[in-house]
């Protein structure tokens, strides 16, 4: 006998994509659910007109009053892609235990996964599988990241994105799940610790494997609880959305403004609002998306590594992805492969080759890259030969691939009040005698990331290779200042030799100061000494103090 499976909003964009999965590549009887199927006639038609009119059936069900028809219906698995999940409890799957089916669920909101393991008990004295998160999100994603740091020593670094095609279908429910936490407060980890940051924020302009440079921002999924606690040497672990067209993702974050203001509450009730004006859009960009998970750390050897995993999926497949997570775990129960009960989360259940055998019907193109970032570092292109007058200590960390440190710093901050307005800006830290020193340096490409935190504060700046020997660029912010780098015995000197602001060079007149330097102390231990100053405004920071290894 054919094994029944209910797909709660099988008419929904995703639904309607799992319902003609299901179909073209089992054997199962499909019910189509949701509160009135009946108005999705001609879809329905069309599937059993294709399949079989014995396939497919339809079934009135609320998923949050659904006990009574899951009992009269039996399915063998219950699958919810109705969402948004955000805010919602588990009545769904809860109902499902209830009458001893398994159930399978497409979230991707943070606080329903979280939850989702309650129903563990529940789930074992039925003896039944019921698994959430089947989705891009946390199922994909996890597993690429499982595959990617398979065997390594440890993993420092986490960064997801996701950016759909613009022709790609909106559904109102994955609109309202996006805008319920635009604006919001998310909590996640960052630069080794706990903080919280914007939803829809933390605006980047990142060149997507195969789609290109795309607009994206902080969006929040499961995978911010889950990878840190699977992963946790990680310092970082980021989930980043974006959408093609930058007027459609510039324009959201712009709408984020009277949340963080507290002018509004929250974006979700103009869900259908924004799916029109969006709709306005469809004829432009195109109908290409892409996923990447970048990690970096350290392999099996100890050596620094970086890895990305990427897919591009193009002519309008790419809405297919979040539901082949459910579709593979599916195909796991119907052939016995997966026979796990309980409540569980997909990412725990899924491997990255299960997966991606789903995306063959498809056109999706995956793709893994791997480096290993021990070449010559910035500061030893643009020293030369003269890199090895500099003390071991201070070679060793400026030639490093990845290097973290830690140590004690003395603050003096800003004495006019415009330059301490200034020195806001630029996230430098206020004035403290004695304060604690971390600094993580990252070698990516042909740059490096210096990330800066003293106590609660920090900044950041990028650092690439300079127009001429001894010179190197630092960026913070939107600006761009030629230092000149002169090594010594004990150390090397920094000043500023030119700034700008992308093209366009700036008077040299109205150049900050940098008299900096870095040095080993009486006690053999890196020592830093970097003071900030502005025409007319006098000094920004002045930051001085010690930094060793972690590991040391």
């Amino acid at each position: 006998m054919k094994r029944r499976i209910l797909v709660v909003g099988g008419a929904g964009a995703f639904g309607r994509r799992l319902v003609e999965s299901l179909l073209a590549t089992t054997d199962a009887v499909v019910l189509i659910g949701g509160r009135n199927p009946e108005r999705h006639a001609n879809l329905i038609q069309d599937f059993k007109n294709r399949y079989g009119h014995g396939r497919t059936e339809t079934l009135i069900i609320d998923r949050n009053a659904a006990l009574e028809v899951l009992g009269a219906a039996k399915p063998f698995c219950v699958i919810d892609a109705a969402g948004p999940f955000q805010g919602e409890e588990p009545h769904l799957g809860r109902a499902a235990i209830a009458t001893g089916c398994h159930y399978v669920d497409l979230a991707d909101a943070r606080d329903f996964v979280a939850g989702f393991t309650g129903l563990d008990e529940a789930a074992r004295e039925a003896n039944v599988l019921a698994v959430t998160g089947a989705s891009s999100t946390p199922a994909l994603s996890g597993a690429a990241l499982a595959a990617l740091t398979d065997g390594w020593w440890q993993v420092d670094e986490i960064a997801l994105a996701i950016s759909p095609g613009n022709r790609a279908p909106r559904g109102l429910s994955v609109i309202a799940a996006i805008l319920a936490y635009a604006g919001q407060p998310i909590h996640l980890r960052l630069d080794g610790r706990w903080t919280t940051r914007r939803g829809w924020g933390a605006l980047v302009r990142r060149d997507m494997p195969g789609p290109g440079p795309r607009w994206l921002s902080l969006c929040e999924t499961p995978d911010l609880d889950l990878l840190p606690v699977r992963y946790p040497s990680a310092r970082t672990v980021i989930f980043r959305a974006g959408l093609e067209l930058s007027i459609l993702h510039l324009g959201l974050w712009l709408l984020t403004l009277p949340v963080r203001l507290k002018i509004i509450r929250s974006l979700r009730p103009y869900a259908f609002l924004l799916q029109t004006v969006a709709s306005w859009f469809e004829p432009f960009g195109t109908d290409r998306g892409g996923m990447s998970v970048e990690a970096s750390g350290r392999d099996r050897d100890g050596r620094p590594i970086q890895a990305v995993w990427s897919l591009v999926a193009e002519a309008g497949d790419g809405p297919n992805i979040p539901v082949l997570p459910a579709l593979a775990l599916i195909r796991g129960q119907l052939d016995g492969h997966i026979a796990a009960s309980g409540a569980r989360i997909a990412s725990d259940l899924l491997s990255l080759d299960a997966i991606e055998r789903e995306f063959a019907r498809f056109r999706i193109t995956v793709r893994r890259a791997l480096s290993w970032p021990e070449g010559d570092s910035v500061f030893a292109k643009a020293i030369g030969p003269d890199i090895a007058r500099l003390p071991p200590s201070v070679r060793k960390i400026h030639t490093s691939a990845l290097v973290r440190l830690t140590g004690r710093a003395t603050i003096e901050s800003a004495p006019h009040w415009m330059a301490r307005i200034i020195a806001r800006l630029f996230r430098f830290p206020a004035g403290t005698p004695d304060e604690t020193a971390d600094v993580l340096l990252k070698r990516h490409d042909n740059k490096e990331i210096w990330t800066r935190r003293f106590g609660r504060s920090a900044f950041h700046s990028t650092l690439k290779p300079g127009p001429a020997p001894r010179r190197v660029y630092e960026r913070f912010g939107p600006f761009d200042f030629e230092l000149e780098v002169t090594p010594d015995e004990s150390g090397f000197t920094l000043a500023v030799v030119g700034w700008r602001i992308g093209p366009l060079r700036l008077p040299q007149c109205l150049a900050p100061r940098t008299p900096s330097k870095a040095f080993v102390d009486e006690e053999g231990r890196y020592s830093f000494d970097v003071t900030i100053t502005l025409p007319f405004l006098g000094r920004l920071v002045r930051y001085r103090g010690w930094l060793l290894p972690v590991d040391e």
